[in-house]
């Protein structure tokens, strides 16, 4: 019997202490490995990757100032401003991200929080897709109580508001709100009923310590993510941490990895970033517990692999892409009673 199958169920909990988070961010490395393959293992099919496709409905002209961001409207990127997509449009790219293989699609929208007057208007998206048998997400900000609710009453399945860092490292990265706001949009998605799709971005100057606090502040929510996206900075001109350096690659590997452990039964994202990411470095976050990513063109304003390498990839590593039924929960063949086929 492998050491693998030996290995004790990977425990569910909110109460990680620090000293905790830091121990297994300090694991020799092919000791982590080996202890997030064995909690990935215990929850899902190790060798499927679950397919999501982001497209921004709204781009640019956002008022936060996240340091990070070229869709802030104080920062000279490039990035022009545009107006909410109409409808019909947004429906067209979620049939050709349906057609690609994505099961999963996702709209964003630069807004510090939406309008009431705008609600609507996503709503009538977010039906539009539920109706194509696609999983539906989006990322508009902050939300109230009254807009999670019209939200999920329009069939949003997932709502993504990261936490973006550390709460000692967030006053660095951003000013035009509290760390407390990200918690209390969480709260009222969670309240409704929708599934949160949490994470941060990770190599923006931060120390392995004030990692280990952001990781520990998703495992610590009362209720796991059940989609935790973790980006790589993306470098872009004109925001303040254009400059900033590259994280030596086997440290975004070792991010990856404790986020399994902590969070065994979330989705593990790997976002934005992935671009510049070799393979190897990409087949090492699928062996530390990855098992999601955004496919297609572009991440609202950065670029993404091309689908034809991501598929090239996946047929090299022996994975396949996650069935939608299968991307909600626990789905490892000799544990999931309620199968597809149930």
């Amino acid at each position: 019997m492998s050491v693998v199958s030996q290995a004790p169920a990977a425990t569910v909990r909110h109460d990680w202490r620090r000293d905790e988070v830091r121990a297994l961010l300090d694991l020799p490395f092919a000791d982590l490995m080996q202890r997030a393959q064995q909690a990935h293992r215990q929850h899902f099919d190790a060798n499927q990757v679950q397919v999501s496709t982001l497209l921004s409905i709204k781009t640019g002209g956002c008022p936060e100032d996240c340091a990070y961001c070229p869709q802030a409207q104080r920062y000279h990127t490039g990035v022009e401003a545009t107006k909410l997509m109409d409808t019909e449009q947004v429906l067209e790219k979620a049939r050709q991200a349906k057609a690609n293989g994505a099961t999963r699609f996702c709209m964003g929208a630069a807004w510090r929080s939406p309008k009431d007057r705008d609600i609507p208007k996503v709503a009538a998206m977010i039906h539009g897709v539920k109706a194509m048998g696609l999983e539906t997400c989006a990322t508009l900000g902050m939300l109230s109580a009254d807009q999670a609710r019209d939200l999920r009453e329009a069939g949003l399945d997932y709502y993504n508001h990261n936490i973006d860092t550390s709460p000692e490292m967030y006053g660095d990265i951003i000013h035009t709100r509290e760390f407390q706001d990200r918690l209390d949009t969480l709260e009222h998605v969670r309240d409704v009923g929708m599934k949160t799709c949490c994470g941060g971005i990770v190599g923006m100057g931060e120390t392995r310590h004030q990692r280990a606090d952001f990781l520990r502040a998703l495992a610590n929510l009362p209720a796991h993510p059940d989609s935790v996206p973790i980006n790589r900075l993306v470098r872009v001109e004109g925001t303040p941490l254009a400059e900033q350096s590259e994280l030596d690659p086997f440290e975004f590997v070792r991010t990856i990895a404790v986020a399994r452990l902590l969070m065994p039964k979330s989705m593990v994202r790997l976002s934005a970033g992935r671009e510049t990411m070799s393979d190897e470095l990409q087949a090492l976050c699928f062996l530390a517990g990855a098992n999601s990513i955004f496919y297609g063109e572009k991440l609202l304003t950065t670029a993404n692999p091309e689908a034809d390498a991501d598929m090239q990839l996946f047929r090299r590593l022996g994975i396949e892409p996650m069935p939608h039924c299968e991307t909600s929960g626990t789905v490892h063949a000799d544990i999931a009673e309620d199968s597809c086929a149930a």
